[in-house]
């Protein structure tokens, strides 16, 4: 099941972070390049970063300048970001390109890259919630509450896996095709973002 590889890579990623936890650690991913195995590693690496980075932006004794510099970051994170989904996409469909949809094949709004990158999302809110579950500072009804979050999280996590799997098994069958949505980001682009292209 598809869903599997991605949980086990993400959670691979997440435990190799934490190992250094340190956002600008070079890490070595143990995937050969143009697999999927390597497109969802790096997919997880870029979330765990940008998920630190979020904590860092939301210190409320930050310095102006220094929170511009996490922004900037975080920008340039959800570009790295929205680009490897969309080549998990392409991945999805050269690997399915030969299939043939049924005359009645539904179209599936969100597609399977779409549904791993919140896969990769919720693994991250697990690691990071089970924390919430152990901490000896707070109160007993605070950790209650935290165990009831980690609980719907792991709920949440059980049911996207099977979506996952049945949107792939759909596709393969041709019960369902795919479309990838670009993301088309213009903050980002120098010829699209009027205040980069005012600038010249």
């Amino acid at each position: 099941m598809i869903s599997a590889l991605c949980k086990q890579i993400f959670e691979q990623v997440v435990d190799d972070y934490h190992h250094h936890n340190y956002i600008d650690y070079s890490c070595k991913i143990p995937h050969q390049k143009d697999t999927l195995e390597h497109l969802l590693y790096t997919k997880c690496w870029i979330d765990t970063m940008q998920w630190h980075m979020e904590d860092e932006i939301r210190d409320p004794a930050i310095e102006p300048t220094e929170a511009v510099m996490w922004k900037r970051r975080i920008d340039k994170s959800n570009q790295e970001r929205s680009d490897i989904v969309e080549s998990i996409d392409d991945y999805f469909l050269e690997k399915y390109k030969d299939v043939k949809p049924k005359a009645d094949a539904r179209f599936n709004t969100e597609s399977p890259a779409g549904a791993i990158d919140r896969l990769s999302v919720l693994v991250l809110k697990i690691y990071h919630m089970r924390e919430q579950t152990e901490r000896k500072d707070i109160s007993g009804d605070r950790l209650v509450k935290n165990n009831l979050k980690l609980d719907i999280l792991i709920q949440q996590e059980k049911d996207l896996c099977l979506a996952i799997d049945e949107l792939i098994a759909d596709i393969e069958s041709g019960d369902r095709y795919m479309k990838v949505y670009r993301q088309m980001k213009m903050y980002n682009d120098p010829e699209l973002n009027p205040v980069l292209y005012n600038k010249k």
